[in-house]
């Protein structure tokens, strides 16, 4: 490799930056609308185009394909040019690029509308396809023109997006006091099997069929998520569903 294709992997470039002015400026009242692409959608209906656009409104893709762009000032959208690009879906699904989908609704991330706006923008000439684009992003940031999650930018150009959201820093993180908060207290299936006990320093304690401490650790609520480190090393997860914790597939509400 010559020192200017190495230059190449690293180096930034300068990629419609108003733009990306105009996006990060969006209240998420207009449409966006990225056109003349590429686009590997992996929806096996949709398949692959060439000269196509993708809007998106918020974090909902809304259209894929050709002529979008014929109503961009109609619906006042931001219009990014991507003239020399493939897009693909930045989440990929692996067991779908295997053949491991039997059915069409069963495929992950795909840029279908309705899903989410997650998606890369390559060069062409690093994007043959998705696992190459993907890499592409790995090994050769400064080249990647856009990527978009949930329809925000994170990176532009090669770089990253100013006020984007920040890695969670790796490792266990400290408990927090939930002294007060309605999820503490004892959690109780309909069967009366298991009753959980969530403590305000977050500690918990399960009694499994009348026998108590049959599991105790730790655990952390983000948002309607709870994650549990069990003592004896384990990980497992809980999910709030109004007045419902559903957990392992049991169903319980506080005693």
């Amino acid at each position: 490799m010559s020192m200017t294709d190495a230059a190449s992997d690293t180096d930034s470039v300068s990629w419609n930056p108003e733009a990306l002015d105009e996006v990060l400026s969006n209240d998420e009242g207009r449409p966006v609308l990225f056109t003349n692409a590429r686009m590997l959608t992996m929806d096996p209906l949709i398949g692959t185009m060439t000269g196509a656009d993708l809007l998106f409104v918020g974090s909902l893709l809304v259209g894929v394909g050709p002529g979008i762009i014929t109503a961009a000032e109609d619906d006042n959208a931001i219009v990014v040019d991507c003239t020399g690009t493939t897009i693909t879906p930045a989440v990929v699904d692996t067991v779908a690029l295997a053949g491991g989908r039997g059915h069409r609704s069963q495929h992950v991330a795909t840029l279908t509308p309705g899903n989410t706006a997650d998606f890369l923008v390559m060069p062409d000439a690093l994007a043959a396809d998705v696992p190459s684009a993907v890499a592409s992003l790995i090994t050769r940031p400064g080249q990647v023109r856009a990527l978009v999650a949930a329809g925000r930018p994170v990176l532009w150009a090669g770089t990253g997006v100013p006020g984007r959201a920040d890695t969670p820093e790796a490792g266990i993180p400290a408990a927090e006091d939930l002294t007060g908060s309605p999820r503490v207290g004892v959690w109780i299936d309909r069967d009366d099997f298991l009753h959980q006990e969530l403590t305000a320093d977050g500690r918990y304690d399960e009694t499994r069929g009348g026998r108590p401490h049959a599991y105790q650790g730790r655990y952390w609520i983000d948002g309607d998520r709870i994650d549990y480190l069990d003592d004896l090393g384990f990980w497992a997860y809980g999910e709030f569903r109004g007045d419902e914790l559903h957990h392992a597939g049991y169903v319980m509400k506080r005693g």
